[in-house]
């Protein structure tokens, strides 16, 4: 009797063993697939980002298009006018005082034409009001275009991917800092930051080309004005002045080849000197 009841005290502590050997093994695999999970530090990050893609920005990015709208507004406009100095001083006057600015600037002058091509960069709001001032400016308009380029499904496509690079940038550097352990680990968490940063940086250069041309507008003038060519003379007649250059030229030319001359004909001055000298003293 006392045998069994042992027997049955040994089967069940086995048991008991077992099941607490199990429950361990299983919390324990669960821990780890959790660690793996967060030292991706993308999985939960993606689920979150799921649930938002389907409510929260879905809804937010709708009103940046509703009430935010990214438009680059351009233009260029060809005009006559009677003075180019004094229209292009005006054209630059109006910029100023509209917080714009010249960028650049080309002014070529010919016998038919004088043009001056410039560039002015606008504060988007102002835009209308400085192209309506310089073609204000004109005898002529040749003419002028305007174009438009939506660019607000770029701008918020690019706002969230960078938000959510940071989120990612800022998992691994949490996984850099606390929970990676191996060389190996290391080098492969600040290569995906490495990885990450250029993409960050690169989204933001964009980023920041879309708003500067989204806040400062571009308008490309030319202004010129007609010349009517003089007159050229058939003959060519020299002043009083220009004779009396041209004489003292040519007589310091002959001043100067004459000196020349006896730099070349030394030995026969030599010789005819001996010459005279023997004929005009020695001989008699």
């Amino acid at each position: 009797m006392k045998t069994n009841k042992s027997r049955l005290i040994k089967i069940m502590g086995l048991v008991v063993l077992l099941v607490m050997t199990f429950s361990c093994s299983k919390y324990e695999n669960k821990y780890d697939e959790s660690i793996a999970l967060e030292e991706t530090g993308e999985t939960a990050l993606l689920n979150t980002h799921q649930t938002e893609d389907a409510g929260g920005i879905e809804v937010k990015n709708k009103n940046v298009i509703n009430n935010q709208i990214k438009i680059i507004r351009n233009a260029n406009c060809r005009i006559k006018v009677a003075s180019v100095e004094k229209a292009t001083i005006l054209a630059k006057k109006i910029a100023s005082e509209h917080n714009g600015y010249i960028s650049d600037e080309r002014f070529t002058n010919t016998n038919y034409a004088k043009e001056n091509r410039f560039t002015i960069r606008i504060p988007q709001n102002e835009f209308d009001v400085v192209l309506d001032g310089v073609c204000g400016l004109a005898e002529f308009v040749d003419y002028k275009n305007i174009s438009t380029v939506d660019v607000t499904e770029e701008y918020v496509d690019i706002t969230s991917r960078l938000k959510t690079k940071f989120e990612v940038k800022q998992r691994y550097e949490n996984i850099l800092r606390t929970k990676a352990k191996t060389v190996e680990d290391i080098l492969k968490a600040e290569e995906k930051l490495s990885k990450l940063q250029e993409e960050i940086e690169s989204a933001q250069g964009r980023l920041n080309y879309l708003t500067n041309k989204v806040s400062f507008s571009t308008i490309q003038i030319d202004i010129y004005e007609t010349i009517i060519p003089k007159e050229e003379p058939a003959e060519y007649r020299p002043g009083f002045l220009d004779k009396a250059k041209q004489g003292m030229s040519f007589g310091w030319s002959i001043i100067e080849n004459l000196t020349l001359l006896l730099f070349y004909i030394w030995p026969l001055l030599i010789l005819g000197t001996l010459i005279f000298v023997y004929f005009k003293w020695i001989r008699k």
